[in-house]
């Protein structure tokens, strides 16, 4: 569903309302049904708030996230199927896993094999039905026992950091590259020269991060590294990060590139966001959002050059 300003019906009524439910509306309330200011100003709070980029439009991600935000922990039974249940009771129940030591992997609110496998591993040690079926006992049991626990990060967020400082040699590693249309001059000597290097490389460009994503997964990619074109006249690297959970790889290879991009880009900035592209993909994950495609494919060789610096300085 795509709303934006100017729209009326009962459409924004729902996006009212579940901004309201979110906590989002402001004191001052809005125009019921009309998409108003105070409805633009509640949706640029939310978009901020979840790292979706602020526009204040009401896009199918900003949608689909604030869909997944009204969903507490034991407000519904949480189990394996397909396609994969997510929200944002799917979130607490990993990050609460997470803290007791058992990995769900990342803290991505969908619940996939690797969180059933956490939470039957949970239940056996606590003692309840051990059935892969997150259900009222199972989340007074996870409440109960986390409060014995610290404040740290979480199996998954350390997991992550020590295979990064393990290291390993490019050559070999699968890297997947994608791109959004319009920089396959910049993404062809980007895989050239990490196929050069030894690594195995599968390339994507379709339109749909989703399908991006579940490309690089079925590879087994080790690292995403994806490309878009912005509007804006300055570039931007994300990796994936929400307020439970930060990609360690995904935060130091954004660094990186950043490092190695600044005399070929003058404006970079980074940041951690919970962007469809590095939600989805399993492993660390960068998108890297440059400027115009005209004014950005005439650097096509140096920001491609940076690029594979930056991901060879990762890998090692």
């Amino acid at each position: 569903m795509a709303l934006s300003p100017g729209d009326s019906g009962e459409a924004v009524r729902q996006l009212q309302s579940r901004l309201g439910a979110a906590g989002f509306l402001p004191p001052s309330g809005v125009s019921p049904s009309t998409y108003c200011a105070g409805t633009i100003d509640a949706v640029r709070a939310f978009q901020e708030d979840r790292g979706l980029p602020v526009t204040g439009v009401c896009d199918d991600t900003t949608w689909n996230v604030l869909a997944e935000a009204s969903w507490n922990l034991g407000d519904r039974l949480l189990m394996l199927r397909s396609p994969n249940l997510r929200g944002d009771d799917v979130a607490e129940m990993q990050r609460l896993l997470s803290r007791l030591g058992f990995d769900s992997g990342r803290i991505d609110g969908i619940f996939g094999p690797l969180a059933a496998q956490a939470l039957a591993d949970f239940q056996t040690n606590a003692g309840v039905e051990s059935d892969g079926v997150c259900r009222p006992s199972t989340v007074e049991a996870l409440r109960r026992l986390s409060r014995q626990t610290g404040d740290g990060p979480g199996i998954a967020a350390v997991r992550e950091a020590e295979s990064l400082r393990e290291g390993r040699p490019l050559d070999g590693r699968r890297v997947a590259v994608g791109q959004f249309g319009g920089f396959s001059s910049l993404s062809r000597p980007l895989c050239q020269s990490l196929r050069d290097r030894g690594a195995l490389l599968i390339q994507t460009d379709d339109t749909d991060a989703l399908v991006q994503a579940a490309h690089a997964n079925l590879f087994g990619a080790e690292v995403y590294v994806g490309l878009e074109a912005t509007t804006e006249r300055m570039a931007r690297v994300t990796y994936y990060a929400v307020p439970a959970f930060e990609s360690a790889g995904g935060r130091a290879l954004a660094h990186l590139i950043e490092r190695h991009l600044r005399d070929v880009v003058p404006r970079i900035t980074v940041s951690g966001m919970r962007l469809p592209i590095l939600r989805e993909t399993k492993m660390p994950a960068v998108l890297l959002s440059l400027g115009p495609t005209q004014v950005m494919v005439d650097r096509a060789e140096r920001i491609a050059k940076a690029v594979f610096l930056a991901v060879a300085a990762w890998s090692a």
